[in-house]
């Protein structure tokens, strides 16, 4: 039980971790990347608390099909955040 507690404490840790760092880069390819690394670790998280069909969906669509659509968005338009928006 003990091991249980400190995995999923970990991935938690790892699952904030990656989001906070992906609203925080200013660089959108850097961040569609921790947001795939988020949804992988969410897909672990399912998987450990015995929800194998959502992990999977989570996995294929989270991890894998967004992360793709973003990256094909950012790659037609710029790269990196643009400084004048947000003053």
């Amino acid at each position: 039980m003990m091991l249980f507690d400190i995995i999923q404490a970990v991935l938690l840790t790892g699952i904030i971790g990656s989001a906070i760092m992906a609203v925080r880069t200013k660089d959108l390819l850097i961040s569609v990347i921790f947001l795939g690394s988020m949804s992988l670790l969410l897909s672990v998280e399912f998987y450990l608390l015995q929800a194998p069909d959502v992990a999977i969906a989570e996995a294929a669509i989270g991890a894998g099909l967004s992360t793709a659509i973003y990256m094909i968005a950012i790659k037609k338009t710029s790269r990196w955040e643009d400084e004048r928006a947000a003053d």
